[in-house]
């Protein structure tokens, strides 16, 4: 388990990875760079969280309902569409549901057309982001969070005036479950002791036992890197699509996100379904018209 991401999948069998490498045959080479006529069908989330580049990426906006930007300016405010859409729809969620709070402080995701961040040995391709504690004081009135304040077992950190906050359980609680909700997560990265907080707070509340188990498998110290027990790193894994165009790694596939299709299944697809996994693109799917269900020599595949 790497914080890095590795370039193995956990869950890719001997079937799909026929389909793997489909998507990511070219990103052991040259062309793992920016997309290029090499590699026509390479998109969106291209290579590795540590080793890769996005295209198609949106900005995250410098502030919205429920969430700021912790650097007004800067070149590291983009990310693949579903990552900033389910970070601006969590941070609203807990906004409406725990009013009176201050909002989400959103740090680091990637550069507009991914590679090297800096601060970072990871967020290259458009599916991490930095998210700051919910805090509150000692007492339990709630304080907006500028700082990266490492927290203790406890629960209590120290900010650079000298001022100590507390963990605000359960709104940080309430923004895990809406991201596992709104996102296929790869990981959510965060201290031991922190993760021990937010599943005693989820137990005690009687949430629902599965989204719990996802909770807890996701919810992880990386064993390579620092703590992050100043922060909460989230990665989205990438989905069949999104892996059959170049992205690759950065963790487990977990047994609950959409399946994989396996390659000897792609004879059985039709257009529509072909499209949707974005292996059939627009003009390739006018020539496709009523095809039989059995016809995929548009793809080019052997």
């Amino acid at each position: 388990m790497s914080a890095q991401g590795e370039p193995a999948r956990a869950g890719c069998g001997l079937g799909w990875l026929a389909l793997c490498c489909l998507g990511s045959c070219c990103l052991g080479s040259a062309c793992l760079g920016t997309p290029t006529p090499l590699a026509p069908g390479s998109s969106g989330s291209v290579g590795w969280p540590h080793h890769g580049v996005q295209t198609g990426a949106v900005e995250l906006p410098e502030r919205g309902p429920g969430f700021v930007r912790y650097r007004k300016h800067g070149a590291y405010n983009w990310a693949q569409p579903e990552l900033v859409e389910a970070i601006t729809l969590a941070a609203r969620e807990v906004q409406e549901q725990r009013p009176g709070g201050p909002p989400l402080v959103v740090g680091d995701l990637s550069a507009r057309h991914g590679g090297k961040v800096s601060r970072h040995a990871s967020h290259r391709s458009g599916r991490d982001v930095d998210l700051l504690w919910y805090v509150t004081t000692p007492e339990g009135a709630p304080l907006q969070n500028q700082h990266f304040v490492q927290l203790g077992s406890d629960g209590l950190g120290l900010t650079p005036g000298r001022r100590y906050v507390r963990l605000d359980v359960p709104r940080q609680w309430l923004l895990v479950r809406s991201l596992l909700r709104a996102l296929d997560v790869q990981w959510m990265f965060v201290s031991s002791d922190v993760e021990a907080l937010l599943i005693d707070y989820a137990l005690a509340s009687g949430e629902d036992p599965e989204l719990l188990w996802r909770a807890q498998s996701v919810l992880q110290e990386p064993p390579d890197s620092l703590p992050h027990d100043d922060h909460l790193h989230l990665r989205i894994a990438c989905s069949p699509a999104a892996s059959v165009r170049g992205c690759a790694g950065g963790g487990p596939y977990w047994s609950w996100l959409p399946p994989h299709p396996e390659p000897w299944s792609l004879e059985e697809l039709s257009a529509r379904e072909l499209r949707a996994l974005g292996l059939l693109g627009p003009s390739l799917d006018a020539e496709a018209g009523e095809r039989s269900r059995g016809d995929v020599s548009a793809l080019g595949l052997p």
